[in-house]
């Protein structure tokens, strides 16, 4: 017999009643009778009911033995009596009556419950992950990763990509994120960064004449942390397609998102991808990761507004406001009215105008000033029966659209107008290649500087900056963003020309993108790709409202490993060799 087990903890069936076995695993739950002790064991596969009678040689240990401890079980497979039989569990129709004993690994008093789903707060979960792992949720959910990343792999080998892996030190580049530097111990005073996308690599990949690549690859970026951003480091299926148009990256991409939310979640899954242009999301939704569960889409009311007598909101429009008006379904009362205009305070607007609408009038002061008229062209617009509300955000257009985006999704959860259970997909696309300063008025890029831009360098050459769009996309799911992708400029004086274009002369392109543009002269396909998010897919397949649960190690939010105690200090002995001295923390000005 093998000296820890000859089956796991989920294999035993009735099958094997009067089979002699061994069992490993951790002490799950104990259950004293008096004269009888019953241990639920787990392991990685599941869970064993075993049992000692008062009268075995093993008893006492049995007894004394903490919960979380390892232990190896020899006995006996056993039916259980009918009335006994847990149809919950692949093993709940029999029992292991232990005839030998063994403490493997002592466990001492536990900082947290394993057999619990109760939640011990952040700082102990992360503080002991490797307790918190053991739970069943979160061990759930890093097998499920696994599933899913080892699912890709397959998609993508399928569809004829190869897997290549890309450095980790590289040099800094400026990708919108502060880098991870890593000092040189062979180059004083000179530094690695670690990749904060594998960007300009998988370009010079296509360049180098191999036609698909992919990666599950790690990146880092030294920013803040939020519920759907982990600080430090995520992961990102990384992929790049030569000879290609944006349809083309599509046509490839949405099997494989698709084919793993059907194969990993039993919520409905959109067979449509639908295409929203950058400009009609900022305005239907008020964002760029619009959330299409919900049925409702913001409009313009701007020229309603324009010279009517609601003074405040014409006023405004002179100056160069907009009027957005939100649809609020079944939300025709006072009461509502008044929630969201204290609401719209506490996100810092100084409030939300409304008309409520019901037995063929509006009502409200915003009604009552400009008249049945105008408040009947705003129900028209917005689509609004008796009994609904319409809402107003007035403000500069991305004050605007951004408010009236959060009420959109505000009204859509209060009202329960979103489906759960399902997901519903979107590819956000032209999106603007410039946009300009609001203080300084400079131009500079609004996303990936290396985007094709729409019409190339005659649009470069032609166009008011503002106007030109690129070949740019990115994937939406849920009101998430899942990914960032584009058709890559790979042509050196169209380059050239977009830096320019932002402020950057010919000289920073050379110093910052030496390899890039380099290879560019020497023949580059045309090529673009994506970059689908690993932890977001995963955190909204495992339906779960934090990406740190389906991270396997995950920092708290202020980027600390507490489990691990990093970041650390480092010895000044270590630091001289690194050509670094410490220096004192410089305060800023007030």
């Amino acid at each position: 017999m093998h000296a820890y087990r000859t089956h796991n903890c989920a294999a035993l069936t009735e099958s094997d009643v009067g089979q002699a076995v061994r069992l490993s695993g951790w002490i799950h739950r104990k259950r004293d009778h008096g004269q009888l002790v019953f241990i639920d064991l787990r392991d990685h596969f599941g869970l064993t009911q075993c049992v000692v009678d008062s009268s075995d040689a093993s008893f006492a240990l049995v007894e004394a033995t903490r919960l979380e401890s390892v232990v190896t079980i020899t006995g006996t497979v056993l039916r259980r009596s009918d009335d006994t039989i847990n149809t919950s569990l692949p093993t709940g129709h029999i029992e292991v009556r232990i005839e030998d004993f063994a403490v493997q690994s002592a466990a001492d008093t536990l900082p947290l419950q394993v057999n619990s789903d109760e939640d011990s707060g952040e700082e102990t979960r992360l503080r002991y992950r490797y307790l918190d792992l053991r739970r069943t949720r979160p061990h759930r959910n890093i097998m499920l990763r696994a599933q899913i990343i080892q699912s890709i792999r397959n998609r993508m080998v399928a569809q004829n990509f190869n897997e290549f892996q890309t450095p980790i030190l590289t040099a800094s580049s400026p990708e919108g994120a502060r880098d991870f530097l890593v000092p040189a111990r062979l180059h004083p005073g000179k530094f690695y960064a670690l990749p904060q996308a594998p960007q300009q690599f998988k370009q010079l990949i296509m360049v180098s004449g191999f036609d698909r690549y992919f990666q599950i690859a790690a990146c880092f970026r030294d920013e803040d942390s939020r519920a759907d951003r982990s600080p430090g480091e995520f992961y990102q299926l990384d992929l790049e397609m030569s000879f290609v148009e944006q349809a083309d990256v599509f046509a490839a991409v949405e099997p494989v998102i698709r084919g793993v939310f059907e194969e990993f979640s039993d919520k409905k899954v959109d067979q449509e991808f639908v295409q929203i242009a950058y400009a009609d999301s900022m305005l239907k939704y008020g964002n760029d990761k619009p959330d299409l569960r919900i049925p409702l889409e913001i409009c313009d009311v701007t020229d309603i507004f324009r010279g009517s007598d609601f003074a405040i909101f014409a006023k405004n429009i002179e100056t160069g406001a907009v009027v957005r008006a939100v649809p609020g379904p079944k939300c025709g009362s006072r009461a509502i009215a008044d929630r969201m205009n204290s609401w719209a305070q506490e996100q810092g607007a100084p409030g939300m105008g409304y008309i409520i609408y019901g037995e063929g009038e509006a009502r409200g002061p915003v009604a009552k000033a400009l008249g049945a008229e105008k408040a009947e062209a705003i129900r028209l617009a917005a689509g609004a029966e008796d009994g609904d509300a319409v809402f107003f955000a007035c403000a500069a257009a991305d004050e605007a659209a951004s408010l009236a985006g959060r009420a959109r999704v505000k009204i859509g959860q209060d009202q329960n107008l979103i489906d759960k259970d399902q997901f519903r997909f979107a590819w956000i696309v032209d999106f603007p290649m410039f946009e300009a300063d609001p203080i300084t008025g400079k131009i500079d890029f609004s996303h990936n500087p290396f985007s094709m831009p729409q019409g190339g360098m005659k649009a470069l050459e032609e166009q008011d900056p503002l106007t030109i769009k690129a070949w740019q996309y990115d994937l939406v799911c849920n009101g998430v963003e899942l990914s960032s992708g584009a058709i890559r400029n790979h042509l050196p004086d169209v380059m050239y020309k977009a830096f320019e274009i932002a402020g950057y002369p010919n000289s920073v392109v050379d110093e910052k993108f030496p390899a890039m543009i380099n290879a560019f002269r020497f023949g580059a396909p045309p090529h673009g790709g994506i970059a689908p998010g690993i932890d977001r897919m995963v955190m909204l397949i495992a339906d779960e409202p934090n990406i740190r649960e389906v991270i396997l190690f995950p920092m708290n939010g202020k980027a600390e490993d507490l489990m691990m105690s990093a970041p650390s200090q480092v010895d000044e002995t270590a630091l001289a060799e690194l050509h670094i001295r410490r220096v004192p923390q410089i305060k800023k000005a007030d």
